[in-house]
């Protein structure tokens, strides 16, 4: 009896050291949030100083690129690893299906606490995947993360997903102690006009981006008062761009470029990279670090090897989707080398989301093209119809306002972002639907629709039952 006392007390320790040497996962998701926002990528008025700390000690990645720009369908691939038409939830406001591949739930099944608070918009086929839920509190839904971390069980590590509302609209007010921002310090984007509106409601968007900030800054000074910082695994990156016109829903880099940095103490070199890696490399990373195999559903790929070196190569192309967002859409981008590219299925109509016309930038490019006085960058919302087809270069173009779709130098490679984006929705399933699922809301001009009468139509997948495909897609160029 005491020799099997001893043997069961010896497994049990054998047990807990294990667990202290897996890392720690904490993973911050902000809301409608750009990369170009955040001060280590170069804006010099919004201050984020825990952000920029977590950066310099780490390594920023200046070429991820999310799988969609827009909230549900954009969370739902993170949490799969798998491209939106995949997940079978890749429209607005579409929940996960029963058996969809969750990577938290294997950390969850190994032994790790498992924690999601603040903004969830998966549906409750996610829940599985978690140990703990809760709504984060206050204005941003940030307010309990520090105190998850005190109570957490003790001797377990742990997987947090730290799920912000900022900086998703309307505006929740400024926050007392935290910066507020004057309409003469803000960047105005050369797309949206520079006028008073526009001032004001970008200050706004800032405050609640430093909010974001502010919370990472108290979750980390706690790990590091816990003395777990050094074996936790920090990524902060947002689900779509900031909600302003051409941003938000778009698949230009101000829609699917979104901030991300790791910091990990323990396996990433710390500096930028320019290294190309999808939202949905999150989950194979994170199941690798955690010394886990990566399930067959997963369609990503990890980027551990960045970390320990910031010239490796993971993937040399990424791919993005745009599916319904209260308007029909069906576009597809394709980034690699130097270039991206995009693919409009519905040109003949005006490329809109809510954020294109309703808030106080969107009212004043209303106005400014009703006196016709925009300039062409600004022209892009009101476009109808619209390009098929759209190439940038984007060292030189990076907000990209020039297509080059049409200069004849370069169409062969043209045929080579063709060819790419056909093997990808062949291998993965894309599809275009017949029968779409139609604008919840009036466009300009039309009668006002009944949403009560709305009904989802056949979303992008569905014809080629598309949650059945694994196949990553191209990683590498053909």
């Amino acid at each position: 009896m005491l020799k099997r006392f001893l043997t069961l007390s010896l497994l049990t320790l054998a047990s807990l050291a294990a667990a202290a040497e897996r890392p720690n996962f904490v993973f911050f998701l902000a809301d409608d949030v750009s990369a170009e926002d955040i001060g280590c990528y170069g804006n010099a008025a919004l201050k984020t100083p825990n952000i920029d700390r977590l950066a310099a000690a780490g390594l920023r990645f200046t070429n991820a690129y999310l799988t969609i720009s827009s909230c549900s369908p954009s969370r739902c691939s993170m949490i799969t690893g798998r491209y939106p038409h995949n997940t079978g939830a890749p429209e607005l406001h579409t929940s996960l299906p029963p058996g969809s591949v969750l990577y938290p739930k294997f950390l969850k099944d190994a032994g790790y606490f498992t924690v999601l608070s603040g903004k969830h918009h998966m549906g409750k086929v996610a829940n599985a995947a978690f140990s703990k839920i809760t709504k984060g509190g206050g204005p941003g839904s940030e307010e309990d993360w520090v105190q998850n971390l005190k109570t957490r069980p003790k001797g377990q590590p742990f997987f947090f997903w730290y799920a912000s509302t900022d900086a998703h609209r309307a505006w929740t007010g400024a926050s007392k102690n935290l910066r507020h921002y004057k309409p003469e310090e803000v960047t105005v984007p050369p797309y949206l006009v520079d006028g008073p509106k526009t001032r004001a409601d970008l200050c706004g968007y800032y405050h609640e981006v430093s909010r974001f900030d502010h919370f990472v800054g108290l979750v980390v000074a706690e790990l590091k008062s816990q003395g777990v910082l050094e074996n936790t695994v920090i990524i902060v990156t947002a689900d779509n761009g900031r909600p302003f016109p051409r941003a938000k829903t778009r698949l230009y880099d101000s829609g699917v470029k979104p901030p991300f940095v790791v910091h990990a103490p323990q396996t990433a070199a710390r500096g930028v990279t320019s290294s190309l890696v999808s939202s949905i490399d999150i989950s194979a990373t994170v199941l690798e670090l955690a010394g886990l195999p990566v399930d067959q559903r997963i369609q990503g790929v990890s980027f551990a090897p960045i970390l320990a070196d910031s010239a490796a190569v993971v993937r040399e192309v990424v791919f993005a989707e745009h599916n319904w967002h209260v308007y029909s859409n069906h576009e597809r981008m394709v980034r690699f080398g130097d270039w991206l590219y995009i693919r409009n299925n519905m040109p003949d109509q005006q490329n809109l989301c809510l954020e294109a016309l309703n808030p106080d930038s969107g009212k004043e490019l209303v106005a400014a093209h009703r006196a016709g006085t925009l300039t062409p960058a600004q022209l892009n919302i009101f476009w109808n119809p619209c390009p098929e087809e759209e190439l940038y270069r984007v060292s030189t173009d990076p907000d990209q306002l020039r297509n080059l779709a049409s200069n004849p130098e370069n169409q062969p490679l043209l045929g080579r972002m063709r060819a790419a984006l056909s093997d990808w929705k062949e291998q993965t399933g894309d599809s275009i639907p017949s029968k779409p699922t139609p604008d919840r809301d009036a466009r300009p001009g039309a009668p006002r629709k009944d949403r009560k009468s709305f009904k989802r139509g056949e979303m992008p997948g569905d014809a080629t039952n598309a949650t059945s495909i694994n196949h990553p897609g191209p990683i590498r160029l053909r």
